[in-house]
This record gives C-alpha cells, structure tokens and sequence, in this order.
C-alpha cells in the first residue's frame, strides 16, 4: 500500500522577511527552473546549433583580397638627371589625399567600365543548398527540380562581354537567359514583348521597349533548360557600391603605402577589379604629372622667344656702345658690382617667372605666392643698394656696367629656360609617376567568411542562452499556478489536498473518449496511485468541512475548464464510496459532463429528464455501478441548464436524495464559463475549488471566490491537481518565504 503524497499544509500569507525577500535574486531558484526545462533549453540550444550549422554551410563564402600601393617623395632618378626643375611639376599629395584620390569616381569609373563590373551573370541556382552543391559538383546538372523549372545545381557557367539595355532596364528585375542547346539560348524579361533568340559569340541586337538592347555572351555552359540570370546595373550605382565596399588605409603612420581592400564572393571579379583599380590610378597619376608638365612647358614656349629677343637687344646695345667708346676698362668695384647684380637680377628674373607659374594656380593670400613675393621684394631690396653705388661712379663706367650687366643676366636666363625646357620635355615623354604598385591583387584560397567554427560556437552559446532565458520567462510569467502555497498566500484559501500527476490517467481518458466499456476511473484500475493516496487524505479534511455546514451534499468545481474537476468528482466518489459510505455522484455539467463516459454509461436518462419530470429518480439513477456508489449522469443536455439549476424541483430533488445517501458529490460547469456553479453552490454544504498547476491563475481563483460569495456560499477549500512531482521548481514563493519539495513516499517490499 503505499502512503498519501505530502499535501501543503496551511501556511502563513507572508513571512516577516517577506518584504526583504522579493528584492533577492534566488540562484538556486533559476537552477531548478533550468533543471525542469532541460528539454526545452536543449531544444532551442539544438535548433540555433543547427541553423548555425546550416548557415556556415550553405552561405556563400565571401572572399578577400588587397593590393598595395607606395606614394613615392620623389623620383630619385629623373630628378637626379633633370635637375630642380622637376620640382616645379612634380605632382606630391598626402597619403590621405591619395586615398580620396582612389576612391574618386574618376577611378574607379575608369576599373568599372574595364571589368564590367556592372554586369551580373550567374546562373539560376536552387535556392538555398544550390550555391553549397555547385561548389561540390563535377558536371553539369539536369535543370529543374520538384517541378521548379531552369534550376540548376552543377559547374554550369556564362560569361557575359557585353550587355547595353536602356535606361528603364538598370537597376530593375533581371533578365533569364535558358540555354536551348548548340550554343542557342534565348533572353527574357517582364518587359520584354516576347523572348529574343540569340547565338554564343554573336551581338544580339533589339531596338523595342524605349531603346536598343545589345548582349553579347562568350561562354554559355549548361543542358538544355538551364537558366541563368543576367542584370545590368547603372555605371554611377555601381561606382557608388564600389565606394561603400572599398577600404582603404595607410599601413603605418606616415609610411606614404596605402592598402586597398575589397572582399568579394567572386574570387577572379576579386582580383580582376582591385587590380583594375591599381592600374586605373597609377595611369592617372602619370597623366597628372604629364599635364602638369606640359603647363609648364606652354608657359617657357611662350617666354623663350621673348627673353631671345631681349637678349639679342642687350648684346646690340653693348656692342654698339663699345664700338662708340673703344674698350672701356672696368675698377676692381664695378667688376664686384657687376658680378653680385648679374646674380640678383638673375635671382629676380627667375623668381618672377616662378610667380608667374604659381599665380595659375594658386591665389595672391596662397603662402607660396607670399613666400615668392617676399623673396622678390628682397632681391629688389638688394639690387637698390647696388643702384645706389653704381650712382657714385663714373658715367662712362656707368653706362659700360649696365649694359654688361644686362647682356649676362639675358644670356643667363635664356640659357636657364632653354635647359628647363628640354628636361620638361623629357619628362613629359618618360611617362613616370610618383605612385607604384607594391602588391597586386591575386585570388585568394580560402574565405574569410562565413568563420564556420566561430558561428557553431556563436549558435551553442546563443542557444543555450535563449533556451535559458526562454525557459525562465515561460516559468515566471507565462505558466500558471506552481505551488500550492502560493494559493493560500495570495487568495487567503486553504488546499485541502495536493494530487500528483500522473501519466496513467492518459490512457483512461482516451478510453473513455473512445467509448470503452467498462469504469474507466483510475481509482479503479490503479488504486495505488500517488494520485489516488492524495484523495484519500481528503477525506479527513472533508469531515470536519461537512460537519459544520449541516448536510451531507459537496460540490466540486474549477474556475475554468480542463482543470480537472471531473476527474476529481468521480474518483473522490469511488474512494468514498470503497471506504463503505453510500455515494451519490451527480453529473450536474448539463453543457458538457462526461462523468458517463468514465462510468461506462450512456448520457441519455438522466438528471434533466429526472427534472423535466420525464423520469422518476429511480428510473434516473444508474445504481451500484461501483459497490456503494450510485451515479446520476447529465441526461439529454438541455437548452437551458442555468434556469434548471436554479428551479426549486433542483432544489427538492437535492434535499431527497441527500436523505437516501451518506454522501452526495456534485460536478458542475466551472464557475467563470457559467452561472450554473453560483445557482448550485447555495445547496452545498462544502464547496471545492480545483485548481490546475501551471495553468490556473490567481486570478480565476480569486474572481471564482468572490462569485461563489456573492450567491451565498464560501469556498470550503481548493484542491490542487496534477502538480507534476518531478520537478524541483514550483513557482518563486517558495524561494522567498521558505516552502519545501514535494515527494512521493513508498514501500518497499
């Protein structure tokens, strides 16, 4: 025999610490949560495991590749052979500069238009695992799949040279390309009047729908069938795209090598623009110095022949005034002056030349053209003071030293032009920049994402963490009901008994739903359940209920259906009824009582036949269907059970039979669907409220009391059914205020 399962005694609503208590985190709390629900926490750890799984393998890998580029300070090299005028076209810019420089629209316009990295061709894959089983793949696949038609999943490939649609088609639906076998295929589009036929290797050519249409393939690989998808993106969106894609970086600081970065699913597209772009921008870069060159050398074009002119008017005005004076023999201090006013009027000459130059490009307030103007001031300064001593001479040594003077500062600077000249010219042909390439870009081998071990390891922990976090919000906020204690804290009623789970009660109620014959009551088939042993401890606590009211009826009740409720009447009648006490069960669920089908017994013939006065209470009651206990089922449910439940034949009938039976246990509709509890409590010398765990709230309990109240009758206790024993969570009351485990105890043969 084994022994009642612990019930909850009567427990005091809060403990002193009870206001401490709800602002403490129980971790012992969140353990057993977690223990209960270990199924549902390896559930969702397992599904986010698999998907992770599934997308490390079947998303696409994204590969990645770089290319390196030096800003050189100078060309040693040229410089060394051309001299200073180089600096004066030498195109030097920040690496910060630069990188903007490659990013420009200008160059990466230039990479797009060389790749044709706005056309996109590949072919029709099946969705989702048809990119994993492509790369796996040795041949071409049969198109098609489960009905689907053009999908394919093996090596097909195209290769697209040229495809100019207008304007309305860019950045629109794309168009299918089906391959028709023997290098024909035809192109496709919503938009399209019909499909247009074209061959491999040969323009095909349309002039409808707002504009001319020309695609151009070279490659066209795959059966019959196989579809291929081929979109033509505007040049500036692709351009655009690029810009958001590219990265680039000084490597170091202040190191003039700039990283260029891209990562692409294509890893020959890859390599292909990013070596593009490196090419694109060392051209430009020498295109700048050439232009800036060929500035330069218009300017001394223009300047050459007029320093040649003043040169030759300087050598003629000399040679005129020696052939007037004779020779004209020079002091020690005009030879002095002489020399220092060729130098600085040389000096003077050049620098404003060199304004010149810099004032088409720059603005007076530019501090290279201050500089130049300051240095153009002090030359002046100078050749002042060497004015004011040439003043103190002789005129005839006077006039001899300008005219020298000015036949070598013309000679010199002719001579200086000429020279830079021919070096701009040489540089304008040597096709020579101030960038190189370091690095190119090659096709990587393995891709950078997906990182396939860092998403398992990311999808274990998210899912455990879920799992967790989901288990503890369905415990704490989206279950019912978990410890009879909370009942008696938070409502003020008493539990009379706590009933177990259990799963036997599974079967009988699927026999009985199937009309089996025979009692279908588990206090019947398993009289030793925990669940049984708890009913029987209810007989103590009934006593003392049945005592005080004055008569012998009970009425068992839920706030909501399911709770159980009916399988407590009947099997609480059978233990009664085996105690040796006569029972009466009444099946006063006149919307949905099933009691007859646990029973064995046919609904028809009973309480509302017996109260429309069809039937005699005799004819009615289905006698000793267990020893001892007689059952009443519902009868023909009728169409107004409330009004029934309420008549005074109800209540006669109830004051009748109470008189022929020790005691009289009454099912009725749970008290928050209907009226019919209320109008039947009254009768009832012991009103019990079955709560379910984890799916009733202390809030039906509390609404169902004060319902019962307001007919007249208090709730004697509440019963609380299939509490589930194995686990160690019930509810948070117990971790706050202090409760203990519930337990089945058994002997041990």
């Amino acid at each position: 025999m084994t022994p009642p399962a612990v019930v909850a005694p009567n427990a005091p609503a809060h403990p002193p610490q009870a206001a401490a208590a709800d602002d403490e985190i129980n971790i012992s709390e969140y353990f057993d949560i977690l223990v209960d629900r270990k199924w549902l926490v390896a559930g969702v750890t397992t599904l986010a495991v698999a998907l992770g799984v599934a997308y490390a393998l079947f998303s696409t890998p994204v590969y990645q590749s770089n290319l390196l580029v030096q800003v050189e300070d100078s060309a040693p090299d040229a410089k060394g052979f051309l001299g200073d005028s180089a600096a004066l076209f030498d195109v030097k810019t920040p690496a910060t500069g630069e990188i903007q420089i490659i990013r420009s629209r200008s160059v990466l316009g230039a990479a797009v238009d060389q790749t044709r990295l706005y056309i996109e061709a590949s072919p029709r894959y099946l969705p989702v695992v048809g990119t994993w089983l492509a790369r796996r793949a040795d041949s071409l696949s049969t198109p098609g799949f489960l009905g689907m038609e053009g999908y394919v999943t093996g090596k097909e490939k195209i290769e697209v040279a040229q495809f100019d649609v207008p304007p309305a088609f860019e950045d629109g639906g794309p168009f299918t390309v089906t391959a028709l076998g023997e290098g024909r295929y035809t192109l496709s589009h919503p938009n399209l009047d019909e499909a247009l036929t074209g061959t491999v290797g040969q323009p095909l050519v349309n002039n409808s729908n707002g504009g001319p249409l020309t695609l151009l393939i070279d490659t066209l690989s795959g059966n019959p069938g196989a579809q291929f998808t081929l979109a033509r993106d505007s040049r500036l969106g692709t351009v655009e795209d690029l810009q958001r894609r590219l990265q680039l970086a000084e490597q170091g600081k202040q190191s003039n090598v700039i990283s260029v970065t891209l990562e692409d699913s294509d890893r020959q597209r890859l390599s292909n623009i990013l070596n593009a772009i490196g090419a694109q921008y060392v051209k430009q870069n020498v295109e700048r110095k050439a232009a800036e060159a060929q500035k330069t050398l218009d300017f001394l074009d223009v300047q050459l022949p007029e320093f040649k002119k003043q040169l030759e008017a300087s050598e003629d005005a000399y040679t005129k005034f020696r052939n007037a004076n004779k020779t004209v023999a020079l002091d020690e201090e005009a030879k002095v002056v002489l020399t220092q006013s060729v130098e600085l009027q040389t000096k003077l000459l050049e620098a404003q030349q060199h304004r010149r130059e810099l004032a088409a490009k720059y603005t007076d307030t530019n501090p290279r053209v201050r500089m130049i103007d300051g240095q153009i001031a002090a030359v002046q300064r100078e050749l002042g003071g060497l004015s004011n001593r040439v003043a103190a001479m002789p005129t005839t040594q006077q006039d001899a030293l300008r005219l020298e003077r000015d036949v070598r500062v013309n000679g010199e600077l002719y001579k200086s032009l000429l020279n830079s000249a021919l070096q701009l010219r040489l540089v304008k042909e040597g096709k020579i920049g101030n960038v190189r390439l370091l690095d190119s870009a090659v096709q990587p081998k393995r891709p950078i994402k997906p990182q396939k071990p860092l998403i398992v390891a990311l999808a274990l922990v998210l899912g455990l963490l879920a799992g967790a976090a989901l288990a503890i919000v369905r415990s704490l906020f989206m279950g019912g009901v978990r410890n009879p204690q909370e009942i008696e804290a938070h409502t003020g009623l008493n539990v009379y008994s706590v009933v177990p789970y259990t799963s036997d009660q599974i079967q009988l109620e699927q026999r009985s739903a199937a009309k089996s014959s025979g009692v279908q009551l588990l206090a019947v088939s398993h009289p030793e359940s925990p669940a049984i042993e708890a009913l029987r401890s209810l007989r103590i606590a009934l006593q003392f209920a049945t005592l005080e009211a004055g008569n012998n009826r009970v009425l068992i009740t839920g706030a909501t259906p399911g709770v159980g409720k009916s399988f407590i009447s009947a099997n609480f009648a059978a233990i009664m009824a085996g105690a040796g006490k006569r029972v009466l069960l009444i099946d006063a669920d006149l919307r949905k009582g099933h009691i007859h089908q646990q029973m064995g017994l046919k609904r028809d013939g009973g309480l509302s036949e017996l109260l429309a006065g069809v039937l005699t209470s005799a004819q009615a009651i289905r006698a000793q269907v267990l020893p001892n206990l007689d059952v009443l089922t519902t009868g023909k449910l009728p169409s107004n059970p409330a009004d029934m439940m309420m008549s005074d034949t109800f209540a006669d009938l109830l004051e009748t039979l109470s008189a022929q039976y020790e005691l009289v246990i009454i099912d009725t509709p749970p008290v928050l669907v209907a009226a019919d509890a209320a109008a039947v409590a009254p009768h009832a010398g012991a009103v019990l409220l079955v709560a379910r765990a984890d799916q009733t709230q202390l809030g039906e309990l509390n609404e169902s009391a004060k319902r019962l109240a307001h007919a007249g009758k208090a709730v004697s206790g509440v019963l609380f059914n299939a509490m589930d024993m194995s686990r160690r969570h019930y509810g948070s009351y117990g971790y706050k205020y202090g409760g203990y485990r519930y337990t089945e105890y058994k002997y041990k043969s």
